[in-house]
């Protein structure tokens, strides 16, 4: 049995979470999940009762000491960047690291507009909604983020940094609403990297909870 527990909300929904699930699930750590199912009217005192923050995503981490709680995605990937260094989900260059580590903060702290009017909808395509009101500058953005990552990292593999990294696992989300709300018109990079998150086991696998999870509540 693992010692440790992701807790998770829905994953047609909940972008936040699928972050550190997919990171653990592209780098094998054993993990079991805890799903939360969001917008109910018993959901807020569940989370207060077991989330730290109120919040998901959060990682339980239980040890002989007791358990350790980390919330925030990319503080649950920092965790896990420190307790399976062997797994390298930071690029070993330095220069590459800094880097993928500025990018994944900007995901972390930018594209409000996005996520505003285009929240996520794991299940849905091809809505093409509206790219006004700062929507499209956040395009331009995350696609010259994935060109300069793909172009100067990243000509080794797939990925923005070569291999898969906390970095791709952050930019995951994007790719999902790039999918719902497209086609978009992406360069090159932005597309070869868009079909390689697209079809990543991992991603295929989130996408079969979420149908999953719809069909339990139809």
């Amino acid at each position: 049995m693992t010692n440790l527990t992701l807790t998770i909300g829905d994953k047609n929904l909940s972008s936040w979470s699928l972050r550190p699930w997919m990171l653990m699930k592209q780098a094998e750590i054993p993990f079991t999940e805890n799903n939360i199912k969001l917008d109910q009217p018993e959901t807020r005192k569940i989370l207060s009762e077991i989330s730290p923050s109120g919040l998901v995503p959060f990682l339980t981490h239980s040890t002989k000491s007791g358990d350790i709680q980390i919330w925030d995605s990319l503080a649950i990937a920092e965790y896990l960047n420190e307790l399976f260094p062997e797994k390298q989900l930071w690029p070993a260059d330095a220069s590459a690291r800094a880097h993928a580590r500025a990018v994944s903060a900007e995901m972390h702290s930018s594209f409000g507009a996005m996520r505003t009017v285009w929240p996520m909808q794991f299940l849905r395509d091809g809505m093409q909604h509206l790219t006004t009101g700062g929507v499209q500058r956040d395009i331009d953005r995350i696609e010259q983020i994935w060109t300069e990552c793909r172009t100067r990292f990243g000509q080794d593999g797939n990925f923005l940094f070569g291999n898969f990294t906390i970095a791709d696992a952050m930019y995951a989300p994007v790719v999902s609403r790039f999918i719902t709300y497209g086609p978009l018109d992406l360069n090159a990079d932005g597309a070869a990297y868009l079909e390689a998150i697209r079809t990543l086991p991992a991603m295929k696998e989130w996408g079969e909870g979420a149908a999953a999870e719809t069909a339990q509540s139809a």
